[in-house]
């Protein structure tokens, strides 16, 4: 990301900076020890200031996140269906986990209520994909708001508290212990996106206004670490900074500001590429002119995934590769099988210059694991639907 600025910093780091006569407490957030990205924030408190340390529940121990394996009997294409899901739970422990890998959590989210918790993820970056709904994210570094199709890209470390506008609201998140980054091949040297880029800086929204608290009182605060959440209690709150600068920092890019690409014929999967994590890839499939070659087949070739898995989450329109398929639903391709369009709909888009699918896709390179959500929402038939009867060939039809 790009540098950015709020509120009122100092014209020298690790140099003394005061507020109201206080000196004020710098915190360098960064990665890499010290050789990566990072950001200065200056706080009213120290951040190390904890009034009460409070139980760590396991991970294990929560509804919904923990990492327990659903094995299927068979190694098939599968078709999840989140649709049917009601709201539950906050916009923190309401995350219902569907698969993961050692690279990422893929998980939904129906929120019916904001956490009262402040929270901090101490173990991964996180994106939130919101299918639906609005709402604003606060964080120490300030206000950010966000609406129904934006990507919410929270790096760890991030204190925050998200504040819901009316719903319904559904997310499909993303939690890594890698980092999230635009793809190395969209930056040049110094980091600037290129002109070949499917985005520019300009579609990037950092947060848009510092939020400056100095009262006290109780506060509780949950961080994720070491595979568990670990709860303190703080006497002021954690919203205390006056200012800070870098390069780490919550924001948000709409799939809807995502130029595809186009050609005279059929373009690769990494067009549509919009992120990049450790060992996974998050594309945007988005509303787009088709191949104008008069040849040209506009739907994906079969293909088959040799070492890696790909995820698709339906986010509104038709998919011209796919039939009884219905918006919140994730079709999961899994390693060692060939898919590609089902039979017929190759025919059926000959000759169309134009599609209206929306939908995020996930490759990973390693083997995704299955929860027992995934079992309760799979659909068995999805794995058949390549299949048709052969026509009956008789005498009578037989070429001689």
């Amino acid at each position: 990301m790009r540098y950015h600025r709020l509120g009122d910093v100092p014209p020298k780091r690790h140099t003394q900076f005061r507020t109201n006569g206080s000196l004020l407490v710098e915190e360098v957030l960064g990665f890499e020890g010290f050789s990566g990205n990072e950001s200065i924030l200056y706080h009213r408190f120290s951040p190390c200031r904890v009034k009460e340390v409070g139980e760590f529940t396991p991970l294990a121990d929560v509804p919904g996140m923990a990492h327990v394996e659903w094995v299927p009997d068979a190694h098939v294409h599968r078709l999840t269906n989140t649709a049917p899901l009601a709201p539950q739970g906050d916009t923190i422990f309401g995350r219902r986990l569907l698969m993961w890998n050692d690279d990422v959590e893929m998980a939904i989210a129906k929120p019916a209520e904001a956490a009262e918790v402040f929270y901090r993820n101490g173990e991964g970056d996180e994106v939130l994909f919101v299918h639906e709904g609005s709402g604003t994210l606060h964080s120490v570094f300030g206000r950010l708001p966000f609406k129904a199709h934006d990507y919410v890209v929270i790096p760890r470390g991030t204190t925050y508290r998200v504040e819901l506008e009316e719903g319904p609201h559904t997310w499909l998140t993303f939690t890594t212990p890698g980092e999230i980054e635009t793809p190395n091949r969209y930056r040049n040297r110094y980091g600037q996106l290129l002109e070949h880029a499917p985005f520019s800086h300009r579609d990037f929204h950092p947060p848009e206004e510092l939020e400056r608290h100095s009262d006290r009182g109780h506060h509780e605060l949950v961080v994720r670490v070491r595979k568990g959440f670990q709860h303190y209690t703080l006497d002021y709150h954690p919203f205390d900074v006056v200012g800070w600068d870098g390069y780490v920092y919550p924001y948000t890019f709409s799939i809807d500001d995502f130029e595809p690409v186009a050609g005279r014929i059929h373009q690769p999967p990494p067009v549509h590429q919009t992120f990049q994590g450790p060992n996974f890839v998050i594309c945007s499939f988005c509303p787009r002119e088709l191949d104008w070659d008069p040849l040209a087949v506009p739907l994906p070739y079969h293909h088959s995934n040799l070492q890696s898995e790909e995820v698709i989450y339906y986010v509104s329109g038709k998919f011209g590769s796919r039939r009884g398929v219905d918006v919140g639903a994730i079709t999961l391709h899994p390693s060692g099988l060939p898919h590609g369009p089902q039979p017929g709909l190759v025919e059926a888009s000959l000759g169309k210059r134009r599609t209206e699918e929306l939908a995020v896709m996930c490759d990973t390179f390693r083997p995704l694991r299955l929860t027992p959500l995934a079992r309760e929402l799979d659909d068995p038939s999805y794995a058949l639907s390549w299949y048709e009867e052969e026509p009956t060939v008789t005498a009578a039809s037989t070429i001689t």
